[in-house]
């Protein structure tokens, strides 16, 4: 799933590393060692970065509840 990317760096410094996700997410993108000048609060050395799990993200659109039709009784 990777195809040969193991490490990334950031503009801010940091370094990312790549692993194999668990069910429901392909990659795991984690912080390997934090930058001297990174400023970026969520970046956590050996933390996960995003994880792509839907059950974990937020919905992007509002969900409309549909109303079931009522027959009136007659």
């Amino acid at each position: 799933m990777l195809k040969g990317f193991t490490h990334a760096r950031l503009a801010c410094g940091c370094r990312l590393t790549f692993r194999e996700g668990v069910e429901g997410s392909p990659v795991t993108v984690v912080v390997e060692q934090k930058g001297n000048t990174c400023l970026n609060p969520i970046h956590v050395s050996s933390l996960p970065l995003y994880d792509f799990r839907e059950a974990l993200r937020p919905p992007t659109r509002h969900v409309l509840i549909e109303e079931e039709e009522y027959e009136e009784e007659g």
